[in-house]
């Protein structure tokens, strides 16, 4: 392992989604979104109460200092702002953020702002069917102009929408908050196409009113041919052409990739409107953000055609025999994680940001004795290393490096045992207790790791 230290000015820090931590489902005026309907299961906690963060955001704050992080990026919660996605904007939501902001700002650090996290207004889910509706993708822009008008002298970082490829794989109705939407492959290309225009007119409007910079953000999963057959390793890059490729060369002012386009005209799909390619293409990222927690394998000997693979891609991933596991069966790879920040510098020459890694394990405290979280040391050892690896010997220009969620907060799926953080919240999906933050053994050494800039990993 390498001692050197980062450059001056990288940033150390954390990332959060609101409906995972703020709680306060029915505080401040906030509307209902889709989340807020969810209800609690086996293994899933309901959304009401999340880590609380709405209220104690100070103490969380506290300990991001304490642990030297200099950025934050979280995520504003469209219903809390304006509740119903189209009307009044509440002022009550927004001086909350304002504080927040304030607050980071106080500690030294930098927040960036994601303006969608799936949390769809439920206004606009159960109205238009989200960004299965061309009116919702107005409805957003209108939603980020103005936050970009409140906040663009504060903040300098920002995202539209968190990992926007998923909205080009299955389960995209889901995070379009078209609730009632058949998944069809027409569906699928509609919904991706809506959020970039969306993105697009934000990312431009950013652009013309302040100097703040933005990017495109993808859930970036190394994905190897499972096999050396040749048909393993081109179903391999055509998920790179429609999952990775073909937003970030929109994303760069190239428009989309033309195995997309081909797609829509040959199957007669007609929701690409005359002038939508344009605002597509007219658009730039300053950095490419993105998530990397995991990789795996593609075998083609199942699917059937593009198509196939597009609408059912899930069903034909494999499990790397020469990678370790997680309980969560997510495959630990800290080389995928090099190998992406260099295809994606090699390509696009723009400075990457990873905002998203971590390890999620299910840990109980007894409430007295520190949590020996060396296996979580360890992750992000490796991928650190990798990072560096990336910088040092492939000449990568990277931005910072975010963990996620580094205080402990419900998983995607609502699920409390999943635990990323180098501080216990204590809580389980049942019993709310009293959510007291606990560091773990892991903080004591991410403390190190800040404070030496990388050079003690």
């Amino acid at each position: 392992m390498t001692n050197t230290a980062l450059k001056k000015g990288f940033l150390w820090g954390n990332s959060v989604s609101s409906m995972q931590t703020e709680g306060a489902f029915d505080e401040g005026g906030k509307g209902p979104s889709v989340y807020d309907i969810r209800t609690a299961g086996k293994n899933r906690s309901d959304w009401k109460v999340a880590t609380d963060d709405y209220h104690r955001y100070p103490e969380s704050f506290d300990l991001m200092q304490d642990l030297g992080m200099n950025c934050y990026r979280f995520q504003i919660s469209w219903s809390r702002v304006q509740p119903d996605g189209e009307g009044a904007f509440n002022e009550e939501g927004i001086q909350f953020y304002n504080d927040f902001i304030d607050a980071l700002i106080a500690r030294g650090i930098e927040p960036m702002i994601c303006l969608y996290h799936f949390d769809m207004p439920l206004n606009l889910a159960k109205k238009y069917q989200g960004f299965m509706s061309r009116e919702v993708v107005d409805d957003f822009v209108r939603y980020g102009e103005k936050m970009v008008d409140l906040f663009g002298n504060r903040v300098k970082y920002w995202l539209t929408f968190n990992e926007q490829n998923l909205y080009s794989m299955p389960g995209s109705t889901t995070y379009a908050g078209a609730l009632d939407t058949e998944e069809t492959l027409e569906n699928i290309l509609t919904i991706t196409h809506h959020v970039m225009l969306a993105h697009a007119r934000v990312a431009k409007y950013l652009h013309e009113k302040t100097d703040d910079q933005i990017g495109g953000m993808l859930a970036y999963t190394e994905l190897y041919p499972a096999t050396s057959k040749p048909k393993d390793n081109f179903y391999t890059e055509q998920i790179n052409q429609f999952y990775n490729y073909n937003l970030l060369d929109a994303f760069n002012g190239k428009g989309y990739v033309p195995a997309f386009l081909n797609v829509v005209a040959q199957n007669h799909f007609d929701f690409i409107q005359p002038g939508d390619l344009t605002i597509v293409q007219d658009q730039h990222s300053d950095f490419l953000p993105f998530s990397y927690y995991r990789s795996t394998t593609l075998s083609a000997d199942k699917i059937k055609d593009l198509s196939d693979l597009l609408l059912h891609s899930g069903e034909f991933y494999q499990d790397n025999p020469n990678l370790k596991t997680t309980e969560w069966n997510w495959q630990i790879d800290p080389l995928g994680f090099r190998n992406i920040i260099g295809k994606m510098w090699n390509r696009y020459r723009k400075p990457i940001f990873p905002i998203e890694n971590g390890i999620g394990v299910i840990e109980e405290w007894d409430g007295k004795n520190e949590i020996q979280d060396d296996y979580r040391i360890a992750y992000h050892r490796d991928h650190l290393q990798a990072m560096k690896d990336a910088i040092e010997i492939d000449g990568v220009d990277v931005v910072g490096y975010l963990g996620w969620g580094l205080i402990d907060i419900l998983s995607s799926q609502g699920d409390m045992r999943k635990r990323y953080g180098v501080v216990y919240v204590n809580r389980t999906n049942e019993d709310l207790r009293d959510l007291k933050r606990t560091p773990k053994k892991s903080y004591h050494w991410l403390k190190n790791v800040i404070k030496t800039n990388g050079a003690e990993l």
